[in-house]
């Protein structure tokens, strides 16, 4: 199964491999800064449209974001 945090370590690694700051990202998306900070250390997700236009600003697949390329065991 795929866990909440592994969809958060794929968050933070992807933001990591941007080289944007949390500000700048929450500024793009339009949600505040500290939204992000509990997208990635706590158990809050973003909804559907947010989550959309992280995987844009990010420049990532949501596919990769949501281990959906990953085979479960």
């Amino acid at each position: 199964m795929i866990t909440i945090n592994q969809i958060r370590e794929k968050l933070i690694e992807a933001i990591e491999q941007s080289g944007m700051k949390k500000s700048e990202i929450a500024r793009k998306i339009d949600v505040s800064h500290q939204a992000i900070g509990q997208y990635l250390h706590q158990n809050r997700m973003p909804a559907l449209d947010t989550f959309a236009n992280l995987c844009v600003v990010l420049d990532i697949d949501p596919a990769d974001i949501l281990c959906t390329n990953e085979k479960l065991s």
